[in-house]
């Protein structure tokens, strides 16, 4: 019983740590309505960029749960620079492992799937849209919680 007590108190301290440590720039969460994600429904989120010559660390947080029956999900993510110019890259988020384990963070019956990008500069000032859409074929897509997008400072060592 002290072992574990002590493992979540270093748990506990860890994650604050570093919660604290990596306060977000942005950070907003689109909930989809019935767990579903359908194709029409493409969570958009503005950026607003003031420093440019900084390195900023992007993160997309998709959170299921534990029914969700496909082993990955490829999204697109559509960018909005601030003088128009648009761009449109797939990104693939892995679901479960080969061997069918959570890749993500399993909590009870959710699970929450981390895509970062780390040390990225934006080469204009203003403001920035990302568009992210479902990159599946069938109209839509059960047991999806919510997407977050999270921009951060990226802290040079």
């Amino acid at each position: 019983m002290r072992l574990l007590r002590n493992f979540l108190l270093f748990f506990i301290l860890g994650v604050s740590t570093i919660s604290c440590s990596e306060k977000p720039f942005y950070e907003k969460v689109y909930s989809f309505d019935g767990n579903e994600w359908t194709q029409r429904v493409k969570p958009s989120f503005t950026v607003d960029v003031k420093d440019i010559e900084k390195e900023y660390n992007f993160i997309i947080t998709l959170r299921t749960t534990t029914d969700y029956k496909y082993s990955n999900l490829w999204i697109y993510m559509n960018t909005i620079t601030p003088d128009g110019t648009k761009a449109r890259e797939p990104f693939q988020i892995q679901i479960t492992n080969p061997d069918g384990s959570w890749a993500g963070i399993k909590t009870g019956t959710i699970v929450e799937h981390p895509l970062q990008f780390n040390k990225r500069k934006l080469p204009k000032k203003g403001k920035y849209t990302f568009i992210l859409e479902q990159g599946i074929t069938e109209s839509k897509i059960d047991e999806v919680l919510d997407i977050g997008f999270r921009v951060t400072e990226s802290i040079s060592k």
